[in-house]
C-alpha cells in the first residue's frame, strides 16, 4: 500500500512591500519547529511508516528545514530565499489527515503564534533540533 502526502504550501511576506521580509518566514520556521510534536500527531495515520527520513521524507522526530531540500519538514523555494518572500511548504502531513484542521493549525502557528521565545527568531538558520 502507498503511503501518499498532502504537502501544504502558503505564502508568507508583508503586504505593503514590495521585497519581503525573509524574518517573517524564519519566525514561521522557529514556531513550526517548537510544535513539530504536536504537529506530527495532527498529520494523519501511519506517519511513523512514512516519515523515517528515506525518499524524500523527513525523520518523524527530528525537525529540520532547508532551502529546496525534500528531505526536510519544511522546504523553501530557492526563489522565496532569493526574493525574500514567497512561500514554505510543509512536507510531513499525510493525505489521509483532515485539511481543515491541519490548515487551520499551520495558520495559527506560523503566523499567529507569538511564542516566549522570540528573541530567537530572528537567529534561525537552517539547522536541525531534535525533539
Amino acid at each position: 500500500r502507498t503511503l501518499r502526502v498532502f504537502s501544504p504550501s502558503f505564502l508568507l511576506y508583508k503586504q505593503h512591500e514590495r521585497r519581503g521580509d525573509f524574518d517573517v518566514i524564519k519566525k514561521a520556521i522557529l514556531n513550526l519547529s517548537l510544535c513539530h510534536k504536536e504537529h506530527i500527531s495532527a498529520y494523519g495515520e501511519e506517519n511513523e511508516r512514512r516519515l523515517m527520513g528515506k525518499r524524500e521524507t523527513a525523520k518523524m522526530d527530528t525537525f529540520c528545514w532547508g532551502v529546496d531540500k525534500r528531505g526536510c519538514s519544511i522546504r523553501v523555494d530557492h526563489d522565496t530565499e532569493k526574493q525574500g518572500r514567497g512561500y514554505l511548504e510543509d512536507r510531513c502531513p499525510a493525505s489521509n489527515m483532515d485539511p481543515y484542521f491541519v490548515i487551520s493549525l499551520l495558520a495559527e502557528t506560523a503566523i499567529l503564534w507569538e511564542p516566549a521565545a522570540r528573541k530567537l527568531a530572528l537567529n534561525v538558520k537552517n539547522s536541525q533540533a531534535q525533539i
